[in-house]
């Protein structure tokens, strides 16, 4: 049995699936707005005041309201 090793980082795909993958377009980048940096900039302003709700707390409250 031959032994392989793959480097850190890869990942081994069958040749149909890798053919498929390369056959298919290029996936276009999200280029952020204006208006997406302050929010973004805002929200880590919250994080670093503690003024974020957790996922799960948020779910939780958001349930007992129905």
């Amino acid at each position: 049995m031959t032994t392989i090793t793959i480097p850190r980082g890869f990942v081994v795909v069958p040749r149909a699936e890798y053919e498929e993958l390369r056959a298919r377009p290029p996936v276009r980048e999200f280029t952020p707005t204006k208006a997406d940096l302050a929010a973004l900039a805002r929200m880590r302003k919250n994080r670093a005041a503690g003024k974020l709700i957790p996922f799960d707390v948020l779910k939780r409250d958001l349930a007992s309201r129905c």
